[in-house]
């Protein structure tokens, strides 16, 4: 009888072949040298040294920790750093090759990430992300049905990588649960589409593309709309950037303040939070 690390297994073999990728644990200084300077390229970042380093990448790797690559014939297109905390795996970055993001790559990742953790006992997966970059949103929170636990504001601190400089560096703070009906039919492929329908607008956009809260809104659901698309805003207007940065954090923790929790993401950016 196959156990539930043999099922994730195979449906990340599954996936990795259907999309031609294989994803390989990185234990060689070049292989985690490459590694880093694909991510150094993913965040704009001036040096490998910014985000995490070939020296750190041997010594999560060589203690025991996860550390990958996904190549497609010979090309590396992704990698992934996570250590082990005291119950459960932390993903602590992954990124893509510029230009093949929204290939697949990273879904393949993270399915062999799941496998490799379910394959040591661990049976949690958490991470983190910024909450303005929808299309990060809808992956983690519908294609893999991992979970949203908790609003973190400036949880790095000033950050000086090419992507996050310039703000508070806010992040959403989540939890996958490798054993859950959402984990199983991501692996499968399934979505879980999260419904918007009778919920109540707290945090809207303005026909300028500017946050448009609503004051006083009220309602067992309750919508909060993410910007369009917050990495070209940043490079064409930072200070509305930074309007949607204070403006949804207010929204989400107000609203987990009073007991919400968020439900999902919708595709078009709204988060759907609920009364607990």
């Amino acid at each position: 009888m196959s156990t539930l690390a043999d099922e994730a297994r195979m449906a990340a073999n599954g996936a990795a072949d259907r999309l031609g990728v294989r994803v390989l644990e990185l234990s060689e200084v070049d292989d985690q040298r490459a590694a880093a300077e694909l991510l150094q390229r993913v965040w704009n970042a001036d040096s490998p040294d910014q985000l995490v380093n070939a020296g750190f990448m041997r010594a999560f790797s060589h203690s025991g920790n996860y550390v990958v690559g996904a190549y497609r014939g010979g090309q590396l297109l992704g990698a992934a750093v996570a250590f082990i905390g005291a119950d459960h795996l932390h993903s602590h970055i992954a990124g893509v090759e510029p230009g093949r993001q929204g290939s697949g790559v990273g879904f393949a990742m993270k399915l062999h990430q799941r496998a490799w953790a379910l394959d040591r006992g661990l049976d949690t997966v958490c991470w983190t992300y910024d909450p303005l970059v929808r299309r990060n949103a809808y992956f983690n929170l519908c294609k893999l049905g991992a979970r949203a636990t908790a609003y973190l504001p400036d949880f790095y601190g000033p950050m000086d990588d090419g992507i996050n400089s310039g703000g508070p560096s806010d992040r959403m703070y989540v939890r996958w649960d490798l054993t859950s009906p959402s984990a199983n039919a991501a692996a499968r492929g399934e979505c879980r589409e999260v419904d918007p329908a009778g919920g109540v607008v707290v945090l809207g956009r303005g026909g300028d593309g500017s946050p448009a809260p609503v004051a006083g809104a009220v309602g067992r659901r309750l919508l909060v709309a993410a910007p369009a698309d917050v990495e070209a805003l940043r490079g064409a207007d930072p200070t509305l950037a930074s309007r949607w940065r204070y403006a949804l954090r207010d929204a989400i923790t107000a609203a987990m303040d009073r007991g919400y929790s968020v439900a999902g993401v919708t595709r078009d950016g709204w988060y759907v939070l609920e009364d607990a």
